[in-house]
C-alpha cells in the first residue's frame, strides 16, 4: 500500500495570478507483521507515474440556457486536458485546465520510505474566481493522478479558493512595477539588501488605500409624502471581513418612519442571452430596527469572509448592494413616545406603506491569509493506493 498526502504549503486561499504550491508525498508505510516468505522484490511498492494540474469546474443551473457560442467554447476548454481527461470526472464543464506536470515515472519505495515532490503552478490571471452562486458555480482544485502498472488510475483532488483581483488594482500594479527601474545609489555590502515588493504586495497595498479612504456620502430618502430620513455612508468601498457602518438622521424627516431594515445583498446576473437574462438575489447580513421616536440611529453590517467580491465573466456578473426597506406611516394622530410619559401605548391600528431602495457598493478582496484563518478550510488531503 502507498499513501499519497497532498498539502497546500501557503494555505487554501489565493489571488488570481498567484502561484499555488502543493507538497505531494508518497509513503510506503511499514508492515506491522513480518512475513518470512517475503522476498526482496515484494518489500518494494511501485507506481508507474504521477502527474498534477489545476482544474476549474463550472456548473450552471439546469434552467440556464446556453448559446451555441458558449457550447463551442466548452469544447475548446477540453483541449488542455490530459489524455485521461481527469477533469471530466466532475460534474459541469472544465473552465480552466493547466498543462499537466509529470511528477515522476517508475517510483519504487521500500517500507517506511517517503518521497515528496513540490508542485508549483500559476493561476491564470484571466480565469474566473471561486464562486458558489445560485445560477453559476466555479470551483478550483489540484487534480493529482497516479497509476500502478495494469491498474486503474487513482485521482486525488485538493480543493482551494481563488479570490478575484479588481481591474483598478491591476492598473496600479502596472504603473508601479517597472522592470527598467534600477537603484542609482552605490551598492554597499554592509547594508541589508532590501527585498523587492512582489506585484501582489503592491496589489494588497493599493487595495488597502482604496478601501481606507473616508469619503462620507449623504443620501436624502423621500417618497411622495415627503422626506423619510437622511442616510450617511462613511465610505463606498470595503474589503472582505470589514463592517459596513452608516447612520440615519430622522430630524429632517417630514414623514414618520416606523421601522427600517438594511440588508447586504449580492446580485447575480447571467449574461449569456441578452433577451433572456436571469437574476438571483442573495442576502447575507441584515440589520432591523424600530425607529419610531428616534432622532438618530446607526446600522452595522458585517461582511462575511466566505463571500465572493464583485467580478464579471462572459457567463455571469456579480454586484453588491445595500437593500433598504422603510416602513412609513401617514397617520396624523401618530405621535412618537414622550420621554416624560411612562404609560405610552402604540395605536391598535396603523396605516403603513413600505418603500425600498438599493444602494450599490464596492466589495474587494482581502489578504488570503486572513480569509483562510476565518473560514477554516482544509488544505491536506490523503489517498491510499492498495
Amino acid at each position: 500500500m502507498i499513501e499519497v498526502t497532498a498539502k497546500l504549503i501557503r494555505g487554501p486561499v489565493y489571488l488570481l495570478g498567484e502561484i499555488v504550491e502543493c507538497g505531494i508525498s508518497f509513503t510506503h508505510p511499514p508492515s506491522p507483521q513480518h512475513r518470512v516468505s517475503q522476498s526482496n522484490n515484494d518489500a518494494f511498492e511501485s507506481l508507474a507515474w504521477a502527474s498534477a494540474q489545476i482544474h476549474c469546474q463550472c456548473t450552471t443551473d439546469s434552467k440556464l440556457n446556453r448559446t451555441k457560442t458558449e457550447k463551442k467554447d466548452e469544447s475548446n476548454c477540453l483541449i488542455n486536458n490530459t489524455t485521461l481527461s481527469v477533469g471530466n470526472h466532475d460534474s459541469g464543464r472544465t473552465e480552466v485546465a493547466t498543462k499537466p506536470r509529470i511528477l515522476f515515472c517508475d517510483l519504487r519505495l521500500s517500507p517506511g520510505q517517503t518521497k515528496t515532490y513540490i508542485y508549483r503552478e500559476k493561476i491564470p490571471g484571466d480565469a474566473p474566481p471561486s464562486y458558489r452562486g445560485q445560477l453559476v458555480k466555479y470551483s478550483y482544485k489540484i487534480t493529482i493522478g497516479t497509476q500502478r502498472v495494469n491498474s486503474p488510475v487513482k485521482l486525488l483532488r485538493v480543493s482551494f479558493r481563488v479570490l478575484p483581483v479588481s481591474v483598478p488594482i491591476l492598473s496600479d500594479i502596472s504603473g508601479l512595477c517597472n522592470d527598467t527601474t534600477e537603484e542609482l545609489s552605490p551598492a554597499n555590502p554592509f547594508l541589508e539588501i532590501k527585498q523587492k515588493e512582489t506585484p501582489f504586495d503592491i496589489a494588497l497595498e493599493a487595495l488597502q488605500n482604496i478601501t481606507a479612504r473616508r469619503n462620507p456620502n449623504f443620501y436624502v430618502i423621500s417618497n411622495i409624502f415627503g422626506k423619510v430620513a437622511r442616510f450617511c455612508l462613511f465610505k463606498p468601498a470595503y474589503k472582505l471581513g470589514e463592517d459596513i457602518i452608516g447612520t440615519f438622521d430622522f430630524t429632517v424627516a417630514t414623514v414618520n418612519c416606523v421601522q427600517v431594515s438594511v440588508s447586504l445583498q449580492c446580485e447575480e446576473e447571467t449574461s449569456l442571452d441578452e433577451n433572456n437574462k436571469q437574476t438571483k438575489i442573495s442576502t447575507y447580513s441584515k440589520h432591523h430596527e424600530v425607529c419610531l421616536g428616534l432622532k438618530y440611529t446607526q446600522v452595522i453590517l458585517p461582511i462575511p469572509l466566505h463571500v465572493t467580491p464583485a467580478f464579471s465573466t462572459k457567463l455571469v456578473s456579480l454586484k453588491w448592494r445595500l437593500h433598504f426597506e422603510f416602513v412609513t406611516s401617514t397617520n396624523s394622530g401618530l405621535q412618537p413616545p414622550d420621554l416624560d410619559v411612562f404609560d405610552w401605548q402604540a395605536p391598535g391600528e396603523l396605516s403603513i406603506e413600505t418603500m425600498v431602495w438599493d444602494l450599490p457598493i464596492k466589495l474587494f478582496s482581502t489578504t488570503p491569509i486572513l480569509v483562510a484563518q476565518g473560514v477554516q478550510l482544509n488544505n491536506v488531503c490523503k489517498l491510499s493506493i492498495r
